[in-house]
């Protein structure tokens, strides 16, 4: 009897999801672990692998949206009739939901390696399955320079296998790619730079003394620079943009949200002096350890910590009750090309700022990678969002519902405090606390941002 594929529960909250890519035509075999289908969700994308082996057949086409636990196809065992058509599918996706198509995989060649094989998606990725990139990286395979005989061209497992028993198989070796002498770049920026298929030598570095960044990778992936291929841009003037997927979830849930809580925002002026000196200390202590704090988990910590003083504000408004949580797990906005995904940081109050750096770092190379796994979305309580790194003063965060709060980190700017008739000039920063009406009163806010205030400016109390 065939084995049902179905489409996948992806956290408490997700509503709907679709398959975005077969990675397993229709009537081809698959190997138990084997990845068979892209699922894309109301936030998150997960490549999900096969819990049998045998002949997989395709219930429903690309984008058709369905509920989760849906069947969405079968793996049939060796030796089991497989009919030609399969009934009770959905026949095609709907005009809303229905994706471009993709091209038609293309025939095994010979020579599978090409330097301009590797196809780029609209977000700068190679096209490629991470079990390819794993293997690639053991192999020592320059997986940029592979064609894919996945679906669309996607890189697959034994595109790697046969490119590095090729003769024409080519290691990584940026000197083919491009000439001149390595630039300054950070090992994170290199990796990244690597694995996006970028060649580093076009990047130009805006970190110190031109030295190639993160951020720089990151930027070169969205504008299409250097990766060999047809430069990848947005949206341009006069096209439309269809709403759905992330994007679509995104509106669904701020409209929802504003919709369905009484939401006040709130500002507050904290002098940063200190925590700016303490964040020095430790970025210097901890550099041999490749752990630098940002300005953003420092206050994740003080955030938690001061949930765990005032526990009105870790809640969920439920109508007839309110729930207080037993953990403080802080949800972290990471901004993507494609949307906004939160990743949860588990048990703040209890995270030494060492270890949570070291977690806050992981999840938003995950997220901006694409790896993040069910855990990291799971359990969120309270949620800080940044947009200070783009000069930003102040600005009304939305509810990631059904929480209680959500905490909006702004610049960090220079001000002026009085010592008697002396200006003294200082470090500060506005916070952006909006909360939830029906279950806080504004006193109450307003005494948890002053208890988050307090202990941004006594930070040493966060270390303890």
């Amino acid at each position: 009897m065939p084995k049902e594929i179905y489409l996948i529960k992806v956290g408490m909250s997700m509503t709907e999801g679709m398959v975005s890519e077969w990675f397993i035509q229709d009537g081809g075999q698959v190997k138990k672990g084997e990845l068979v289908y892209a699922l894309e969700t109301e936030k998150v994308n997960l490549d999900v692998d096969a819990d049998y082996s045998g002949t997989v057949k395709h219930l429903v086409e690309i984008g058709v949206t369905l509920e989760p636990g849906d069947v969405v196809g079968y793996i049939f065992e060796a030796g089991e009739d497989i009919p030609d058509t399969l009934a009770g599918a959905p026949a095609t996706a709907s005009t809303e939901t229905k994706h471009e198509p993709e091209p038609t995989a293309p025939e095994p060649v010979s020579a599978p390696v090409a330097a301009s094989a590797a196809l780029v998606s609209r977000d700068g990725h190679i096209k490629s399955s991470p079990a390819a990139r794993r293997l690639a990286k053991e192999l020592g395979v320059d997986y940029t320079r592979v064609a894919g005989s996945g679906p669309g061209g996607r890189i697959v497992e034994a595109d790697v296998q046969a490119a590095s028993q090729s003769d024409a198989a080519v290691a990584a070796a940026p000197a083919e790619i491009a000439t001149g002498p390595e630039p300054k770049a950070s090992p994170l920026a290199k990796r990244l730079a690597s694995e996006r298929g970028i060649d580093i030598r076009s990047v130009q570095g805006t970190g110190p003394g031109g030295r190639i960044v993160q951020s720089d990778i990151e930027n070169a992936a969205v504008t299409g620079v250097s990766t060999g291929a047809a430069a990848v841009s947005g949206p341009r003037a006069g096209e439309t943009v269809p709403v759905k997927g992330m994007r679509k979830t995104i509106a669904s849930r701020m409209h929802h949200s504003l919709q369905e809580s009484a939401q006040l925002t709130m500002d507050m002026e904290v002098n940063m002096d200190d925590v700016v000196k303490m964040r020095t200390s430790l970025v210097e202590e901890w550099a041999n350890e490749g752990i630098k704090p940002t300005y953003t988990d420092i206050v994740i910590k003080a955030v938690g910590k001061a949930l765990r003083a005032h526990p009105m504000m870790n809640s969920q408004f439920l109508g007839a009750e309110i729930a207080l949580m037993t953990e403080i797990n802080v949800g972290m906005a990471v901004s993507l090309p494609q949307g906004l995904v939160v990743p949860v940081v588990r048990n703040v109050d209890q995270l030494p700022i060492k270890e949570l750096a070291r977690e806050t770092s992981r999840l938003a190379i995950a997220a901006r990678e694409g790896t993040l796994g069910l855990d990291d979305y799971a359990g969120g309580t309270f949620t800080v969002t940044a947009l200070g790194m783009y000069g930003v003063d102040s600005f009304t965060p939305i509810i990631n519902q059904p929480q209680t709060g959500i905490m909006g980190v702004n610049r960090i700017f220079d001000g002026v405090e009085w010592n008697g008739d002396k200006p003294v000039k200082t470090k500060k920063m506005n916070l952006s606390l909006t909360w939830d009406h029906r279950a806080v009163d504004g006193a109450p806010a307003a005494e948890y941002l002053v208890e988050v205030r307090n202990l941004l400016q006594s930070p040493y109390r966060l270390l303890v």
